[in-house]
């Protein structure tokens, strides 16, 4: 991807990522060479204010760097994103809680966003059981958040529409237990394990709602809804996986035409659908940006953005994955049999591309 925007992230930072990607995928966590770099750079505490002792940037720079990172490597950027979006969650924060987790320099939460977790109303607190799927980080997690519908007297405790009360918790890593089950064919190095409590009682500042409502920090980063927040920042890493296959491409394209001798029919088919899926790529990664940036320009200030703007963000993000997809399995057939060869480069891109494509957010409307 030429012409970056972020300057957080070095050429010889990505070489590093790089070079050890393989051996993350190996280990099935995160090289410890990848992780010095995370925390050196400060990339788990993106939205984090300064002030907290994070980078405190706003969605668009944080967004460009998330995408960079996955162009990378898809495991790095994947882990950076997941987690600086949880660590996201100190805005929502009571003070106290926030000191206390965030006093950590190398403070990284993991979690999931599935309510598969029961509360049970204490006198002064809560009973928490559950357990929760795709933990992404969970090795090198200080803590874990995890939704729960909360309960009263055994019964659930509904909103004014009927609908079930969800709180998001934070537990301490100690109070945890890592079912390690990570177990898929692509982000092996995600470590995305499952986790569970078991009649754990914590404390009434140890839960909160992530709406912009109930925000507590004034960046306005934590006034932009959770739902455009998710799919901006995993549209950026489906988009730098994208890219990454399309360079790989480029470079096996050209060695089978030199290799095999292709007839100049075959081998301009194949230069052909390389240039134009790029071309189709890039107009659609423009147009994500550019919903991006004036999305966050029209209501930064007043920290409030219209429906409209959203929805349509929504819909060029949906666009921008739908032709991601596209374009990986369109140019997928060309490449020969060393991109069915776990052991390549670009087999292990493919591998983590579709395995992150499978995320909730855009299940469905890319089809």
């Amino acid at each position: 991807m030429n012409n970056h925007p972020s300057p957080l992230l070095t050429a010889e930072s990505i070489i590093l990522i790089k070079q050890y990607a393989a051996a993350a995928e190996q280990m099935e966590q995160l090289h410890p060479e990848q992780l010095k770099l995370i925390y050196a750079q400060n990339w788990f505490n993106l939205f984090v204010p300064h002030a907290m002792g994070g980078l405190g940037l706003p969605l668009p720079q944080a967004v460009y760097l998330q995408e960079l990172l996955a162009y990378a490597d898809a495991s790095t950027g994947w882990t950076v994103t997941l987690c600086s979006g949880a660590n996201w969650f100190i805005g929502f924060m009571e003070e106290s809680t926030a000191t206390s987790f965030f006093s950590d320099k190398q403070v990284c939460l993991a979690g999931s966003g599935v309510a598969s977790g029961k509360a049970t109303l204490t006198q002064n607190g809560y009973m928490v059981n559950g357990r929760w799927k795709y933990a992404t980080g969970a090795p090198y997690a200080t803590a874990f958040t995890a939704n729960c519908m909360i309960e009263k007297d055994g019964e659930p405790v509904l909103q004014a529409d009927g609908s079930p009360v969800v709180k998001t918790f934070i537990f301490r890593k100690e109070e945890v237990e890592i079912h390690n089950n990570w177990n898929t064919s692509g982000m092996k190095a995600t470590a995305s394990h499952s986790f569970s409590v078991k009649a754990l009682h914590v404390a009434k500042n140890r839960c909160f709602i992530i709406e912009q409502q109930h925000a507590r920090l004034p960046d306005a980063v934590f006034y932009f809804p959770f739902q455009a927040f998710a799919e901006v920042t995993l549209t950026a890493n489906y988009s730098g996986m994208a890219f990454h296959f399309i360079d790989e491409c480029k470079i096996l394209f050209e060695e089978r035409i030199k290799r095999h001798g292709y007839a100049i029919k075959e081998a301009c088919e194949m230069l052909e659908i390389l240039g134009r899926t790029k071309s189709k790529l890039e107009d659609a990664r423009q147009l994500f940006y550019d919903a991006l940036e004036k999305t966050w320009k029209a209501g930064c200030e007043e920290k409030r953005w219209s429906a409209s703007m959203l929805k349509n963000l929504g819909e060029t993000c949906r666009s921008m994955v739908k032709l991601a997809r596209n374009a990986v399995d369109d140019l997928y057939p060309y490449c020969g049999m060393i991109a069915a060869e776990q052991g390549s480069d670009i087999n292990r891109v493919w591998r983590d591309f579709h395995t992150a494509s499978l995320h909730a957010v855009f299940t469905f409307g890319c089809g």
